[in-house]
């Protein structure tokens, strides 16, 4: 399910940004992308993350804005000071005239003068990391909670106009075995031979009662009632509503097999229809 959540946390001098994209996915797929400083955090987060969200392409994106000027590298100054009070001392040895212009970037090449390290970040800035976290995460599930409600109440509605296309089945019910009725004696007709009225009538009723759909139209009905009981009160049903609508696909096609009418294929098709609308949909359903 697609969803956004960003949030925010201050400090003195810096403010964190933590914004969480998703898509929709059959697995989880958690990307991080944080400064070099927070990768420490970063098996804090994917837990955090992990729990909240079951599945689904999440992007975590982290930056922070500081207000003063930092950079990873750090000159030591005593060490520094030490190696160019050496060069200097050597250089009035030798009685050469010291030019600090040439001496310095010579010094800073000079082994441990400048290193580059990378801090740990403090309690209170991992809390703040951690909350605006959090605060994004509470923005996504509020966004794809939103999505998903409007997901059900058009799933609902599909469902409903399955329902209304079966109950238009039943006016052409009773003129399909009529028809059918009509066509075999027109049939037996045709071939001008004696036949047992009596059995006649058996073998009939026996082809038309394998032509009934009564008992696929029940069964639709309840897997309709299903569906909406699964979408109103459990959570995670994305996975259910599709087993219930693999269900309902069941039931359509045996009734277009048994159709035997043009009508009532038409309404089949229709069903099937939105049928496929609702499978796609339920995808998009944790």
């Amino acid at each position: 399910m697609t969803g956004f959540g960003k949030g925010e946390a201050a400090l003195d001098n810096k403010k964190l940004t933590v914004e969480i994209r998703s898509l929709n996915s059959k697995q989880l797929d958690l990307s991080l992308r944080l400064p070099a400083v927070y990768r420490q955090s970063e098996f804090e987060l994917r837990s955090l993350i992990s729990r909240a969200v079951q599945r689904g392409k999440v992007d975590v994106f982290v930056s922070v804005e500081t207000q003063t000027v930092e950079t990873p590298a750090r000159v030591n100054r005593d060490l520094f000071r030490e190696y160019l009070r050496q060069l200097n001392d050597a250089l009035v040895y030798s009685g050469i005239d010291a030019d600090y212009d040439a001496l310095v970037p010579v010094v800073m090449r000079l082994p441990e003068v400048v290193s580059t390290q990378t801090d740990t970040i403090s309690g209170e800035e991992q809390e703040a990391l951690t909350a605006a976290t959090e605060a994004a995460l509470a923005q996504l599930d509020a966004f794809r909670r939103q999505e998903g409600a409007i997901l059900i109440a058009d799933l609902l509605r599909r469902v409903d106009l399955i329902e209304q296309y079966k109950e238009e089945v039943v006016p052409f019910e009773k003129a399909r075995t009529e028809t059918v009725r009509a066509r075999i004696l027109d049939n037996l007709a045709q071939l001008k031979v004696d036949v047992d009225r009596n059995r006649l009538e058996q073998e009939m009723i026996f082809y038309l009662e394998k032509l009934d759909i009564t008992e696929e139209k029940v069964r639709l009905s309840n897997h309709c009632r299903y569906f909406r009981e699964v979408a109103a009160s459990e959570e995670g049903a994305g996975r259910k509503l599709g087993f219930i609508s693999q269900e309902m696909g069941r039931e359509i096609n045996t009734m277009g097999s048994k159709a035997n009418e043009s009508n009532i294929q038409i309404l089949v098709v229709k069903m099937k229809d939105e049928l496929e609308k609702i499978k796609e949909q339920v995808l998009n359903i944790l």
